[in-house]
């Protein structure tokens, strides 16, 4: 049995798709799903079980998974970089990580892969390198990057991950992503805002380097990140930190632009004022270094920009249209 945690979330749901397409089915979805439609995501995927998260860790650390799993994708967290309740950002992302280590650690033949950040690598002045180790070199700009950021370094310390493989996950997008609210990604938040007003709107440059809507983000497309977490199932010699990204930085213009594209509109583009204290936290560019994941074996195949908008705008979007409630433009 394969544990996908977080497996009603954005990732995790399209992760269970994609072993649902390889045909896998025994698949235990354990999440949170409260009271967000995040349930939805369930509705079009197989598993054999689900359990709440609370259950699980106490099933899980009372020996009841023992014997019946080989692998597991822990993607569950609380993802946003906003949240400024640390001792709940450290009970969610840190405590409950490790005490899920600690339960499947070392356990013969058994893969661990769990969800790192980009956002433990800061405003980047370290750089963008999944070979430097967890520590002080690494400053994180918000709680949820440090939450991230200390379960690597208890991961490092431990040996942890000398046996488990972390992604650090760039800048996500795609389908299943609608129920995030105000962490959802600039492409959703770009179309839904071209089709109901035909502008969209960016933050302004408050950097001397970069010009509105030239800040640089590594965007990529949430099925290209699912092939590179599954790909660590196919290696399970392989251990680690590695980047999810697809190692080039595109400017918010070209995304909005790609946006308009795939609606055949005419561009329009506005640039507003960031949210007080947001342009002291704001990175300006992120970009995954490849090096590390291409040297053990991964073939880099990923979608442009452009395809990867069109394909989430015309086979998603567009078919599928968001709910009045959901539409938080």
């Amino acid at each position: 049995m394969i544990i996908v945690t977080g497996g009603a979330g954005f990732i995790g749901s399209n992760l269970v798709s994609a072993l649902n397409q390889l045909g896998e089915e025994n698949i235990l979805v354990v999440d949170h799903l409260g009271t967000s439609e995040k349930w939805k995501n369930l509705r079009d995927i197989k598993f054999l079980d689900f359990e709440t998260k609370e259950n699980f860790i106490c099933k899980a650390e009372k020996g009841l998974f023992d014997y019946q799993v080989w692998a597991v994708f822990h993607l569950g967290a609380c993802s946003s970089t906003t949240e400024k309740n640390a001792d709940y950002l450290i009970q969610n992302n840190y405590e409950y990580s490790r005490r899920l280590a600690m339960v499947f650690a070392g356990k013969p033949g058994l893969r661990f892969i769990y969800a790192s950040s980009a956002a433990t690598y800061g405003d980047g002045s370290a750089g963008y390198s999944d070979e430097i180790l967890p520590g002080p070199e690494l400053s994180p700009l918000n709680m949820y990057g440090y939450s991230k950021h200390l379960f690597d370094c208890w991961a490092f310390r431990t040996g942890f991950l000398k046996r488990s493989v972390g992604l650090k996950y760039f800048n996500v997008f795609g389908p299943k992503e609608y129920h995030k609210g105000d962490m959802r990604s600039v492409a959703i938040r770009a179309y839904l805002q071209a089709k109901k007003t035909g502008v969209i709107k960016l933050f302004k440059s408050y950097h001397p380097e970069y010009e509105d809507g030239q800040q640089l983000r590594d965007f990529i497309y949430v099925k290209d990140a699912v092939t590179v977490s599954l790909f660590f199932l196919e290696k399970p010699e392989v251990y680690g930190l590695f980047n999810v990204g697809t190692g080039e930085a595109n400017t918010f213009n070209r995304l909005a632009l790609a946006v308009f594209s795939s609606l055949n509109m005419s561009p329009r583009i506005e640039y507003i004022d960031m949210p007080p204290g947001l342009d002291k936290r704001y990175q300006y560019y992120t970009c995954a270094k490849l090096e590390k994941l291409m040297s053990v074996g991964f073939k880099r195949n990923f979608l442009s920009l452009e395809g990867a908008v069109t394909d989430y705008v015309t086979n998603y979007l567009e078919k599928d249209p968001l709910e009045e409630s959901e539409d938080l433009s």
